[in-house]
């Protein structure tokens, strides 16, 4: 087996590691541990987003074509990115009691049908519909403390926002701001580990500076989805 070989396979574990970081957070979840659940998140989430870059440096594809890095990818997405935030939100009590069971099943079935869809991620970068990004729909849920019922409409609006065909941006992929949407992508991160880290106790103004970025996000991605579409005909 050649050192590139290896390298190749070394980039697939390092997607793999996502596994176990689902399992730890699923755990902690189930213990009521939501911080070091989101912890366990926010490092899957540091994975995702350098393990593309990764395997393209290590040529995986070239070099490893009988193994989908993309499957793998997409398995443990919807582990981390869907499963255990749904877990979550039943866990946490975040929802009314009435209401944990249909919203969390709306949110497996609605990824699910997403992350299926052949264009899910399209040729030039983008995503479909909402991106399943639930776990940090639901930590900002969490930290903000609103009323079930309002936390509720939330998650059930981005439900059917995933079905509705917005293109979002795919920050690590993007070539669109690149610069600029992956360097406030940091400053972001760095800023939930931060309230993250003394969570439930940090600070509240902390954590609505950071909701900056994901309102640039969805900012932008409509955008340059309103920008492509097609003038109405006379």
């Amino acid at each position: 087996m050649t050192p590139a070989i290896v390298a190749a396979w070394l980039v697939h574990l390092y997607t793999a590691s996502g596994f176990a970081l689902a399992f730890l957070a699923t755990v902690a979840v189930i213990e009521g541990d939501f911080r070091s659940a989101f912890l366990y998140l926010w490092l899957q989430v540091a994975v995702d987003a350098t393990d593309g870059w990764l395997a393209r440096r290590a040529k995986v594809a070239e070099r490893l074509p009988g193994f989908s890095g993309k499957t793998l990818d997409d398995l443990v997405d919807f582990l981390t990115f869907v499963f255990v935030p749904t877990l979550a939100v039943w866990r946490g009590a975040i929802v009314p009691e009435a209401w944990a069971i249909p919203v969390g099943s709306a949110m497996l079935l609605a990824s699910g049908f997403g992350f299926s869809r052949v264009k899910a991620k399209t040729a030039d970068h983008f995503f479909t519909g909402f991106p399943s990004y639930w776990n940090i729909v639901v930590l900002y849920l969490f930290v903000l403390g609103l009323r079930p019922w309002l936390n509720a409409l939330v998650l059930l609006a981005c439900c059917v926002l995933v079905f509705v065909p917005i293109r979002y941006v795919y920050p690590s992929r993007t070539s669109v701001l690149p610069v600029l949407t992956n360097g406030l992508g940091i400053a972001w991160a760095a800023a939930v580990l931060a309230f993250l880290w003394r969570y439930p106790d940090g600070s509240r103004g902390l954590v609505l500076a950071s909701l900056a970025y994901p309102v640039y996000y969805v900012a932008l991605s409509l955008f340059l989805q309103f920008r492509r579409m097609p003038a109405p005909t006379a």
